[in-house]
């Protein structure tokens, strides 16, 4: 791994809000990706990277073969690619991992790079509240609710599935860019339940889309990589620290 990086990214969102939009964004990732491989060791995409997937049995969402060509070229290239599951696409099953390469995560995960302690995973349903959410999650990553949802149509099912996407959005308005506080961010919260289990360097999630880096106790930091809606901001370790940029920064 001498020289080589590890890069993280999350909330893609692809398919939202529109065509049009979404393939601009698509179109930017796909730059990103290209301007990385060659100091990429590892790639951690951190969930919704489409803002709705459900695979049938022998069918699959149309769209962004942009994003998952280039992920097959980069694994194909030897560059490991991690693919977590978040909230909007958590129907993904083998057809990504089969098709792309990548090795797929359900669930968060730790690693540990030149001696940091990582602690890695989408972000959603973690730390204290949200039991309504937390309920729904499970109802929804059921074994029953996917063999329903199967059961539809995918011209309804994946129509019925973008229209409640939108409507969650719309729902949720500008939350997203607002910091509430360390007593009021559930993830600040769990990370720092998490740390005194054991001593991690490295709290990395998404799902929040605010780009956060919060220190907490011990020199360990909770980061949330943003999305690619508002702010195109991704993490990079090269071996020794973790930072946060953003990808073909607008200036002024």
């Amino acid at each position: 791994m001498a020289n080589k990086k590890i890069f993280f990214a999350s909330d893609f969102h692809l398919g939202a809000p529109n065509y049009e939009d979404s393939l601009i964004r698509e179109k930017k990732i796909i730059r990103w990706l290209d301007s990385i491989k060659d100091e990429a060791e590892e790639i951690y995409l951190l969930g919704d990277v489409f803002d709705f997937w459900f695979e049938y049995k022998r069918a699959i969402p149309k769209g962004f073969v942009r994003i998952q060509g280039k992920i097959a070229e980069l694994t194909d290239a030897g560059i490991k690619v991690h693919w977590f599951i978040g909230n909007h696409d958590m129907w993904i099953f083998d057809y990504i991992p089969k098709e792309l390469g990548v090795e797929l995560h359900t669930t968060e995960i730790e690693r540990e790079y030149f001696g940091k302690k990582f602690f890695i995973g989408h972000g959603d349903g973690l730390g204290p509240g949200d039991r309504s959410y937390k309920f729904i999650k499970g109802v929804f990553r059921s074994k029953i609710s996917q063999w329903l949802f199967a059961r539809f149509h995918p011209n309804f099912g994946i129509g019925l599935a973008n229209f409640m996407s939108r409507k969650s959005r719309a729902a949720t308005g500008n939350s997203d860019a607002t910091f509430y506080g360390e007593e009021k961010e559930m993830l600040i919260q769990y990370c720092k339940d998490k740390q005194t289990e054991k001593h991690r360097d490295y709290y990395v999630f998404g799902h929040r889309h605010l780009p956060i880096e919060f220190d907490l106790k011990d020199g360990a930091q909770y980061i949330n990589l943003g999305d690619w809606i508002s702010y195109f901001t991704y993490g990079v370790f090269d071996g020794e620290t973790f930072e946060l940029k953003t990808f073909e920064k607008k200036e002024g």
